[in-house]
């Protein structure tokens, strides 16, 4: 019976570990990944343009913040591959519940905040 049961076990794991295996893969074809290549918790860096696009478009450092923390990269709005500095596209909710979208280009121990965008308000901003 104890035999069985570890069997049983062990079968469960392997089924589990290949259908998260699977969907993270589906994740990526669809173009949005939860698994992240850098370090979400990494000192920020904000440029000038981040700056002011935070300005126009009333976006805080904490509600930066919760996106690294809860975000999604969408692939398709990011630059994994670009070189020197890939850029990546992290999308997601606030507590507030704006939809924002944060690009970011990993920079050894560091993020760089490129810019930051409401994605459901059309914002009037001043920024070049």
């Amino acid at each position: 019976m104890r035999l069985i049961s570890i069997i049983l076990l062990i079968l469960s794991l392997f089924t589990c570990c290949n259908s998260t295996s699977t969907r993270a893969n589906d994740d990526h074809a669809s173009g949005i990944s939860g698994n992240v290549p850098f370090d979400r918790h990494a000192a920020l860096v904000l440029t000038k343009h981040a700056r002011c696009r935070m300005d126009c478009r009333h976006i805080t450092i904490k509600e930066i913040h919760e996106i690294l923390d809860v975000g999604i990269i969408n692939y398709a709005k990011s630059e994994p591959d670009a070189k020197p500095d890939p850029k990546y596209a992290l999308e997601g909710y606030t507590d507030e519940h704006q939809h924002l979208r944060i690009i970011i280009a990993p920079e050894k121990e560091k993020l760089i905040v490129i810019t930051c965008i409401e994605l459901d308000v059309e914002w009037t901003c001043h920024c070049n």
